[in-house]
């Protein structure tokens, strides 16, 4: 697969900030008008045909827009995305309201979960190395255009109240970053396709770890969701580790 140009990599990126924005498909008009790319119309719709092309951007039958696949979304959560700072007031809160319940695990974790949807505006969920499953928010997801659709709803809600199919999802991946994000397929059910999981480990040993994260849509605000988990993964592991 050939090297992404600057240039591409700018309209990629300018695509997918745009589609987490708008929840639709996304045309080259709109990245004309609204983004300084320093290109005209016609170099934008060519390049976006070859994004296509090269697997990072998908078009909907019944849109001439694009918005962008798990690919293309990989590379932006790894290389394009600027990160957005947790405020340091969100993380004074998110200590203090958790403080209190550092010494009681299940007590922690169902704060945890209750914060973190509260702070991302999706799904919590939160697992333990025996098979404890803790999740709030899930009420959020309803307002997302991506669940008018039940069917994809349902599948959602399902995996959200199942420990073993999270289970087999976490056992398909490598965990050993702070946090990690898994996409559509990866999730292991065609009904997840326009599903994402960003998720973060704590603790450590079988009693006191496990795993945080949150579940939604592929089109999750990633600059703001992915410190956050990042900074309740860290909070848990410090948190735990006093006992």
């Amino acid at each position: 697969m050939a090297e992404l140009s600057d240039r591409q990599k700018n309209l990629l990126k300018s695509i997918i900030d745009e589609y987490i924005e708008a929840a639709e498909p996304v045309g080259s008009e709109v990245i004309v008008e609204k983004y300084s790319l320093g290109v005209s119309p016609a170099t934008v719709r060519n390049e976006m045909a070859a994004l296509t092309r090269e697997g990072y951007l998908a078009q909907p039958h019944t849109s001439a827009g694009r918005i962008p696949t798990p690919m293309g979304l990989k590379l932006y959560i790894k290389e394009l995305m600027k990160e957005q700072e947790v405020p340091v007031k969100d993380e004074v809160q998110i200590k203090e309201n958790l403080w209190d319940h550092r010494f009681h695990f299940h007590r922690l974790l169902k704060q945890a979960t209750k914060e973190l949807a509260e702070k991302t505006g999706t799904l919590a969920v939160a697992t333990t190395e025996e098979g404890d499953l803790y999740q709030s928010g899930a009420y959020s997801i309803l307002d997302m255009p991506e669940f008018y659709d039940m069917d994809l709803t349902k599948a959602i809600l399902m995996l959200a109240d199942r420990s073993e199919m999270l289970g087999e999802i976490l056992d398909r991946v490598v965990i050993n970053e702070p946090v990690v994000t898994i996409l559509g397929g990866d999730l292991g059910s065609e009904y997840l396709e326009y599903c994402g999981f960003v998720v973060a480990p704590f603790g450590s040993g079988k009693k006191n770890a496990g795993v945080i994260g949150v579940l939604g849509p592929t089109r999750m605000p990633y600059p703001r969701v992915v410190p956050t988990v990042r900074y309740f993964g860290d909070l848990l592991t410090e948190l735990v580790s006093t006992w």
